[in-house]
């Protein structure tokens, strides 16, 4: 056993928990662990959104586990380091010489002069004085350095707000005639918060692609109208936490369809969401006339529709009419009445979202103290006839320019 183990093992056991625990806390505050930690993460949360049961993935324990230690590792982070930051910025230590170091001599100056000269350019001073020589050490921007330990803890908030979101998050697809509506998430007890769509505003161009796709719907509580709101294009509405986004669209006729003597078979809108050979179709199902209707938009710039009528020996009529029109097809009685439009809806609620935008927010926030207002530190001593200043810090744009900035202040460069 070697010294140092045997002087750790005849502690008493409190004292040898306690640095137990400090080295654990120093190994999961490493910045390898995190980055290993955060790297796995990522792939699980990829495997989760690309594989067709991943989801599952995320609802298991070791998931948790992983979570968990990722929360670790980034509070360990702060908890380790912050003392020693704490410390630099409120007593300033010396900048000792080496690679990094930026260094220039001044022409001799007395050591309250240069203090001042320092305390005014922003610095934190600490003089050092010891058998007669004196020696002053400066930090400027030193809480600048909380903004790398920030940064760990907005990583746990994105890598958190993004796996309670694929955890507990939800979304569903649905399309809507216009005048249905439909619930906002999958069907439960108490939950009652739905939208309605009222119409479909849509505007071409002249190579037909669409100017303008506005979707007007109604988001209905228990039932009851609560507001009415255009949804856009990368415009989705919001209601009761939930995002709705128009996602697709599409024509649809409103045919009346009855028997020959008068008895209503159809009498609603029927949606043309397939397509075939590049022609928008659909289908209506007559279960009291035993026969199916076949649809078509044969003609769109005509508004010409194609009927079909199949029966259980398989085709039985066909035809064609446009709006206004009613034709006999079969031993059923086809109206157009018009036509209409569906809206295929994307409703997605994300509790993660709030922590993961907060937690970019910290980032970017910690990010740009890091780049543009970065920690300086610095020594100013006796050194021969003159003095000696020795500059460090996380990054410099123009070295020289900063260093005659000082010597301006401190005195003249020899």
């Amino acid at each position: 056993m070697t010294p140092s183990r045997a002087a750790v093992a005849a502690r008493p056991g409190g004292e040898r928990l306690a640095i137990g625990a400090e080295r654990l806390l120093r190994v999961a505050g490493d910045a390898r662990t995190g980055l290993v930690l955060l790297t796995v993460a990522g792939l699980v949360n990829a495997v989760a959104a690309f594989l067709p049961g991943g989801p599952a993935l995320l609802d298991a324990w070791p998931y948790a586990v992983l979570l968990g230690a990722v929360a670790l590792s980034a509070v360990a982070a702060v908890a380790v380091r912050s003392p020693s930051v704490w410390r630099e910025w409120r007593r300033p230590t010396a900048v000792q010489p080496g690679a990094g170091t930026l260094r220039l001599a001044l022409a001799s100056a007395p050591a309250d002069e240069v203090e001042r000269a320092l305390r005014a350019a922003g610095y934190r001073v600490r003089r050092e004085q010891r058998r007669g020589r004196w020696a002053l050490h400066g930090v400027r921007r030193g809480w600048s350095r909380y903004a790398g330990l920030v940064s760990h803890l907005a990583l746990l908030l994105v890598v958190l707000g993004a796996a309670i979101g694929a955890a507990f998050g939800s979304e569903i697809v649905f399309s809507l005639l216009r005048g249905d509506q439909a619930l906002l998430d999958a069907p439960r007890s108490g939950f009652a918060s739905a939208v309605r769509l009222e119409r479909l505003d849509a505007e071409f161009g002249p190579d037909a692609r669409p100017l303008r796709l506005d979707t007007t719907v109604t988001f209905l509580r228990d039932g009851e109208p609560v507001r009415e709101a255009v949804l856009r294009v990368n415009e989705p509405g919001e209601f009761d936490g939930y995002l709705v986004h128009p996602w697709t669209y599409g024509p649809a006729v409103r045919l009346r369809v009855t028997t020959l003597d008068g008895a209503p078979l159809l009498d609603a809108p029927v949606a043309l969401d397939g397509t075939r050979d590049g022609v928008p179709v659909g289908s209506a199902e007559l279960p009291t006339a035993g026969v199916s209707l076949g649809l078509a938009l044969t003609d769109a710039a005509r508004n010409e529709l194609g009927l079909s009528v199949v029966g259980p020996d398989g085709l039985v009529d066909s035809a064609r009419l446009t709006p206004g029109e009613a034709v006999r097809i079969g031993d059923v009685q086809v109206e157009l009445h018009g036509f209409d439009s569906w809206v295929t809806f994307l409703s997605r609620r994300d509790p993660g979202m709030p922590i993961l935008f907060l937690g970019a927010a910290a980032l970017s926030a910690a990010l740009a103290v890091a780049f543009w207002l970065p920690r300086r530190r610095l020594t100013v001593r006796p050194m021969g006839a003159g003095l000696e200043l020795l500059l460090r810090g996380e990054r410099f744009d123009r070295p020289t320019d900063e260093l005659q900035r000082l010597a301006g202040r401190l005195g003249t460069p020899t």
